[in-house]
């Protein structure tokens, strides 16, 4: 998912919207039957959105809080994965993003 926030360490960060992509992976056990494990996709989506309300000022943060959010909503998931994105971030030189992954 795509998200658009005033986020990042320096004060330039904080006055310019910066770009970020999330990409996240919840993983649950299947059952023994040939159902397909449900995972709804909107409670992904607006935990993300939730987490990225609140200010912080590191990428590890938003990690650490979507993290906690998403098992306290899917306890039966065995792992989650979590990729932050900021697109170009505002540093020297040619920098397409820096990103930040956790898995667990």
């Amino acid at each position: 998912m795509a998200i658009q926030a005033k986020r990042g360490m320096y004060a330039e960060e904080q006055k310019i919207e910066n770009s970020f992509e999330i990409d996240v992976d919840v993983f649950v056990p299947a059952a023994d039957t040939n159902e397909i494990p449900f995972v709804d996709y909107s409670i992904i989506r607006d935990t993300v959105a939730e987490m990225f309300a609140r200010p912080h000022d590191i990428i590890e943060h938003y990690i650490r809080d979507i993290h906690a959010g998403l098992k306290s909503k899917f306890p039966e998931s065995e792992k989650i994965k979590i990729v932050i994105r900021k697109l170009n971030p505002p540093m020297p030189g040619q920098v397409a993003y820096a990103q930040v992954m956790f898995e667990g």
